[in-house]
Protein backbone atom coordinates (compact mmCIF):
# COMPACT_ATOMS: atom_id res chain seq x y z
CA UNK A 1 0.00 0.00 0.00
CA UNK A 2 2.75 2.38 0.84
CA UNK A 3 4.31 1.99 -2.76
CA UNK A 4 0.73 2.43 -4.10
CA UNK A 5 0.11 5.41 -1.94
CA UNK A 6 3.35 6.68 -3.17
CA UNK A 7 2.58 6.05 -7.32
CA UNK A 8 1.29 9.26 -9.47
CA UNK A 9 -2.33 8.54 -10.10
CA UNK A 10 -5.02 10.15 -11.98
CA UNK A 11 -8.97 10.25 -10.56
CA UNK A 12 -11.28 10.90 -13.35
CA UNK A 13 -14.51 10.10 -11.79
CA UNK A 14 -15.18 11.59 -7.87
CA UNK A 15 -18.30 13.33 -6.93
CA UNK A 16 -17.67 16.41 -4.47
CA UNK A 17 -20.34 15.29 -2.23
CA UNK A 18 -20.19 11.62 -1.57
CA UNK A 19 -15.76 12.32 -1.30
CA UNK A 20 -16.66 14.50 2.17
CA UNK A 21 -14.13 13.58 4.79
CA UNK A 22 -16.19 11.61 7.80
CA UNK A 23 -14.97 13.81 10.60
CA UNK A 24 -16.06 16.34 8.52
CA UNK A 25 -19.73 15.14 7.94
CA UNK A 26 -19.98 14.04 11.63
CA UNK A 27 -18.74 17.56 12.64
CA UNK A 28 -21.51 19.36 10.49
CA UNK A 29 -23.93 16.50 11.38
CA UNK A 30 -23.52 17.45 14.92
CA UNK A 31 -24.35 21.28 14.25
CA UNK A 32 -27.63 21.03 12.19
CA UNK A 33 -28.39 18.75 15.36
CA UNK A 34 -27.80 21.34 17.79
CA UNK A 35 -29.51 23.56 15.89
CA UNK A 36 -32.45 21.22 15.66
CA UNK A 37 -32.78 20.43 12.06
CA UNK A 38 -32.09 16.95 12.14
CA UNK A 39 -31.71 14.40 15.03
CA UNK A 40 -28.57 13.86 15.18
CA UNK A 41 -28.77 10.29 16.83
CA UNK A 42 -30.68 9.11 13.98
CA UNK A 43 -27.37 9.53 11.74
CA UNK A 44 -24.44 9.44 14.06
CA UNK A 45 -23.84 5.34 13.88
CA UNK A 46 -23.80 5.28 10.31
CA UNK A 47 -21.61 8.41 9.77
CA UNK A 48 -19.53 6.81 12.05
CA UNK A 49 -19.41 3.43 10.13
CA UNK A 50 -16.83 2.17 6.94
CA UNK A 51 -18.98 -1.21 5.87
CA UNK A 52 -22.13 0.77 4.99
CA UNK A 53 -25.49 -1.05 3.80
CA UNK A 54 -26.73 -0.03 0.51
CA UNK A 55 -29.31 1.52 2.24
CA UNK A 56 -27.32 3.21 4.75
CA UNK A 57 -25.45 4.76 1.68
CA UNK A 58 -28.62 6.55 0.70
CA UNK A 59 -29.09 7.61 4.29
CA UNK A 60 -25.35 9.57 4.02
CA UNK A 61 -26.51 10.79 0.80
CA UNK A 62 -29.83 12.29 2.45
CA UNK A 63 -27.34 13.64 5.17
CA UNK A 64 -25.07 15.30 2.73
CA UNK A 65 -27.37 17.36 0.76
CA UNK A 66 -28.64 18.81 4.16
CA UNK A 67 -25.40 19.96 4.84
CA UNK A 68 -24.09 21.17 1.66
CA UNK A 69 -26.16 24.26 1.03
CA UNK A 70 -23.88 27.10 1.97
CA UNK A 71 -21.04 28.59 0.07
CA UNK A 72 -18.70 28.26 3.31
CA UNK A 73 -19.49 24.54 3.50
CA UNK A 74 -18.79 23.80 0.14
CA UNK A 75 -15.73 25.91 -0.45
CA UNK A 76 -14.31 23.76 2.90
CA UNK A 77 -15.42 20.45 1.68
CA UNK A 78 -13.72 21.06 -1.84
CA UNK A 79 -10.30 21.66 -0.08
CA UNK A 80 -10.63 18.92 1.98
CA UNK A 81 -11.36 16.36 -0.48
CA UNK A 82 -8.47 18.05 -3.06
CA UNK A 83 -6.02 17.67 0.04
CA UNK A 84 -7.06 13.95 0.49
CA UNK A 85 -6.40 13.11 -2.89
CA UNK A 86 -3.29 15.04 -3.13
CA UNK A 87 -1.95 13.20 0.01
CA UNK A 88 -2.35 9.92 -1.90
CA UNK A 89 -0.06 11.62 -4.87
CA UNK A 90 -3.53 11.98 -7.17
CA UNK A 91 -1.55 14.28 -9.61
CA UNK A 92 -4.49 15.22 -11.67
CA UNK A 93 -7.80 15.08 -10.41
CA UNK A 94 -11.45 15.71 -12.27
CA UNK A 95 -14.03 16.74 -9.95
CA UNK A 96 -17.66 16.73 -10.04
CA UNK A 97 -20.08 18.63 -8.58
CA UNK A 98 -23.84 20.18 -9.67
CA UNK A 99 -23.30 23.23 -11.99
CA UNK A 100 -25.34 24.04 -15.01
CA UNK A 101 -24.60 23.93 -18.49
CA UNK A 102 -24.65 27.43 -18.91
CA UNK A 103 -22.51 28.09 -15.86
CA UNK A 104 -20.21 25.29 -16.64
CA UNK A 105 -19.53 27.17 -19.97
CA UNK A 106 -19.04 30.44 -18.14
CA UNK A 107 -16.65 28.93 -16.11
CA UNK A 108 -14.52 27.11 -18.24
CA UNK A 109 -11.61 29.21 -18.93
CA UNK A 110 -11.52 28.93 -14.50
CA UNK A 111 -11.11 25.18 -14.10
CA UNK A 112 -13.83 23.48 -15.23
CA UNK A 113 -13.36 20.47 -18.43
CA UNK A 114 -16.77 18.76 -18.80
CA UNK A 115 -19.76 18.18 -17.87
CA UNK A 116 -21.26 14.90 -16.28
CA UNK A 117 -25.04 13.02 -16.71
CA UNK A 118 -25.35 11.46 -13.54
CA UNK A 119 -28.13 11.18 -10.71
CA UNK A 120 -30.66 8.35 -10.27
CA UNK A 121 -30.53 5.86 -13.26
CA UNK A 122 -34.52 4.99 -12.66
CA UNK A 123 -35.95 8.37 -13.05
CA UNK A 124 -36.32 10.35 -16.21
CA UNK A 125 -35.01 9.91 -20.07
CA UNK A 126 -31.52 10.04 -21.93
CA UNK A 127 -33.73 12.14 -24.62
CA UNK A 128 -34.65 14.99 -21.94
CA UNK A 129 -30.80 15.61 -21.31
CA UNK A 130 -29.28 14.72 -25.16
CA UNK A 131 -30.06 18.52 -26.09
CA UNK A 132 -27.93 19.95 -23.41
CA UNK A 133 -25.43 17.54 -23.67
CA UNK A 134 -25.34 18.22 -27.68
CA UNK A 135 -25.13 22.04 -26.97
CA UNK A 136 -22.52 21.58 -24.33
CA UNK A 137 -20.26 19.75 -26.54
CA UNK A 138 -20.60 22.00 -29.73
CA UNK A 139 -19.32 24.46 -27.44
CA UNK A 140 -16.17 23.05 -26.64
CA UNK A 141 -16.69 20.97 -23.00
CA UNK A 142 -15.84 17.19 -23.34
CA UNK A 143 -19.22 15.28 -21.77
CA UNK A 144 -19.22 11.98 -19.77
CA UNK A 145 -21.96 10.06 -19.30
CA UNK A 146 -23.29 7.40 -16.35
CA UNK A 147 -23.85 4.68 -18.42
CA UNK A 148 -25.26 1.26 -17.65
CA UNK A 149 -25.84 1.62 -13.64
CA UNK A 150 -29.04 -0.06 -14.53
CA UNK A 151 -30.16 -2.65 -17.42
CA UNK A 152 -31.50 -0.55 -19.80
CA UNK A 153 -30.25 -1.09 -23.25
CA UNK A 154 -32.25 1.34 -25.75
CA UNK A 155 -30.99 3.95 -23.50
CA UNK A 156 -27.33 2.54 -22.90
CA UNK A 157 -27.03 1.66 -26.65
CA UNK A 158 -28.52 5.85 -27.36
CA UNK A 159 -25.48 6.77 -24.93
CA UNK A 160 -23.06 5.02 -27.08
CA UNK A 161 -24.40 6.35 -30.16
CA UNK A 162 -23.55 10.01 -28.92
CA UNK A 163 -20.14 8.76 -28.25
CA UNK A 164 -19.22 10.58 -24.93
CA UNK A 165 -15.53 11.39 -23.62
CA UNK A 166 -15.82 8.80 -21.32
CA UNK A 167 -18.46 6.80 -19.39
CA UNK A 168 -18.51 6.19 -16.03
CA UNK A 169 -19.43 2.40 -14.65
CA UNK A 170 -20.99 0.02 -17.42
CA UNK A 171 -21.98 -2.39 -14.89
CA UNK A 172 -25.07 -3.68 -17.22
CA UNK A 173 -24.10 -4.21 -20.87
CA UNK A 174 -25.57 -7.22 -22.84
CA UNK A 175 -23.49 -8.58 -25.41
CA UNK A 176 -24.02 -6.35 -27.80
CA UNK A 177 -23.31 -2.95 -26.07
CA UNK A 178 -20.33 -4.64 -25.01
CA UNK A 179 -19.63 -5.20 -28.55
CA UNK A 180 -20.45 -1.80 -29.66
CA UNK A 181 -18.51 -0.07 -26.71
CA UNK A 182 -15.21 -2.47 -27.51
CA UNK A 183 -15.65 -0.98 -31.17
CA UNK A 184 -16.15 2.50 -30.30
CA UNK A 185 -13.11 2.59 -27.78
CA UNK A 186 -15.04 5.08 -25.15
CA UNK A 187 -12.82 4.73 -21.63
CA UNK A 188 -14.77 3.69 -19.24
CA UNK A 189 -14.35 5.10 -15.65
CA UNK A 190 -14.51 2.01 -13.47
CA UNK A 191 -15.50 2.16 -9.78
CA UNK A 192 -14.61 -0.71 -8.16
CA UNK A 193 -15.44 -0.65 -4.70
CA UNK A 194 -19.03 1.72 -5.76
CA UNK A 195 -20.20 -1.26 -7.73
CA UNK A 196 -19.59 -3.82 -4.96
CA UNK A 197 -21.31 -1.10 -2.40
CA UNK A 198 -24.06 -0.43 -4.94
CA UNK A 199 -24.67 -4.04 -5.59
CA UNK A 200 -24.85 -3.36 -9.37
CA UNK A 201 -21.48 -6.31 -9.35
CA UNK A 202 -22.39 -8.82 -6.93
CA UNK A 203 -18.89 -9.22 -6.30
CA UNK A 204 -15.34 -8.40 -7.16
CA UNK A 205 -13.75 -11.27 -9.21
CA UNK A 206 -16.71 -11.00 -11.69
CA UNK A 207 -16.21 -7.43 -12.21
CA UNK A 208 -16.12 -6.30 -15.89
CA UNK A 209 -12.68 -4.72 -15.16
CA UNK A 210 -10.55 -7.99 -16.12
CA UNK A 211 -12.56 -7.90 -19.26
CA UNK A 212 -12.11 -4.65 -20.61
CA UNK A 213 -8.51 -5.39 -19.32
CA UNK A 214 -7.54 -8.30 -21.20
CA UNK A 215 -9.13 -6.82 -24.05
CA UNK A 216 -6.76 -3.78 -23.61
CA UNK A 217 -10.19 -1.12 -23.92
CA UNK A 218 -9.18 2.10 -22.61
CA UNK A 219 -10.26 2.34 -18.37
CA UNK A 220 -9.30 4.41 -15.84
CA UNK A 221 -9.59 3.37 -11.95
CA UNK A 222 -11.97 5.62 -9.97
CA UNK A 223 -13.29 5.90 -6.51
CA UNK A 224 -16.64 7.20 -7.30
CA UNK A 225 -17.87 8.36 -3.52
CA UNK A 226 -14.74 7.71 -1.59
CA UNK A 227 -15.79 8.96 1.82
CA UNK A 228 -19.27 7.28 1.25
CA UNK A 229 -17.52 4.33 0.31
CA UNK A 230 -15.21 4.74 2.48
CA UNK A 231 -12.34 3.74 -0.14
CA UNK A 232 -9.57 6.21 -1.90
CA UNK A 233 -8.11 5.69 -5.23
CA UNK A 234 -4.56 3.97 -3.88
CA UNK A 235 -7.07 1.31 -2.43
CA UNK A 236 -9.06 0.36 -5.69
CA UNK A 237 -5.45 -0.07 -7.39
CA UNK A 238 -4.90 -2.40 -4.26
CA UNK A 239 -8.06 -4.06 -5.15
CA UNK A 240 -7.08 -4.78 -8.70
CA UNK A 241 -3.33 -5.97 -8.09
CA UNK A 242 -5.08 -8.76 -5.19
CA UNK A 243 -7.84 -9.52 -7.18
CA UNK A 244 -6.60 -9.71 -10.89
CA UNK A 245 -3.05 -10.80 -10.06
CA UNK A 246 -1.67 -7.48 -11.72
CA UNK A 247 2.13 -6.36 -10.46
CA UNK A 248 4.00 -2.80 -9.98
CA UNK A 249 4.57 -2.02 -13.50
CA UNK A 250 1.13 -3.27 -14.93
CA UNK A 251 -0.47 -0.35 -12.11
CA UNK A 252 1.81 1.64 -13.04
CA UNK A 253 1.24 1.23 -16.88
CA UNK A 254 -2.84 1.43 -15.95
CA UNK A 255 -2.02 4.42 -14.13
CA UNK A 256 0.08 6.62 -16.63
CA UNK A 257 -2.45 5.50 -19.74
CA UNK A 258 -5.06 7.25 -17.45
CA UNK A 259 -3.50 10.44 -18.56
CA UNK A 260 -4.46 9.72 -22.46
CA UNK A 261 -8.37 9.89 -21.16
CA UNK A 262 -7.95 13.29 -19.05
CA UNK A 263 -10.30 16.52 -20.42
CA UNK A 264 -7.38 19.38 -19.28
CA UNK A 265 -5.57 20.39 -22.64
CA UNK A 266 -2.20 19.42 -24.09
CA UNK A 267 0.15 21.42 -21.48
CA UNK A 268 -1.20 19.90 -18.44
CA UNK A 269 -0.72 16.56 -20.44
CA UNK A 270 2.42 17.10 -20.87
CA UNK A 271 3.18 17.79 -17.65
CA UNK A 272 1.51 14.73 -16.40
CA UNK A 273 3.39 12.71 -19.24
CA UNK A 274 6.88 14.15 -18.06
CA UNK A 275 5.42 13.09 -14.19
CA UNK A 276 5.05 9.44 -15.15
CA UNK A 277 7.86 9.11 -17.36
CA UNK A 278 10.42 9.94 -14.13
CA UNK A 279 8.78 7.39 -11.84
CA UNK A 280 8.72 4.91 -14.84
CA UNK A 281 12.58 5.44 -15.16
CA UNK A 282 13.23 4.65 -11.50
CA UNK A 283 10.39 1.65 -11.42
CA UNK A 284 12.43 0.01 -14.68
CA UNK A 285 15.74 0.99 -13.07
CA UNK A 286 14.29 -0.87 -9.81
Amino acid sequence: MDWLVSMPKVELHAHLNGSIRNSTLLELARELGEKGTIVFSDFEHVIKKNDRSLREVFKLFDLIHIVTTDHKTITRITKEVVEDFAAENVVYLELRTTPKVNLALEMRDVGVVGIDLSGNPTIGEWATFFPALKFAREQGLSVTLHCGEVPNSVEIQSMLDFLPGRIGHACCFQDQEWRKLKSSKIPVEICLTSNIRTETISSIDVHHFAELYKANHPIVLCTDDSGVFSTNLSTEYALVSSTFGLGRMELFELARKAVDYIYAGKGVKMELIKVFESVGRTLEYN
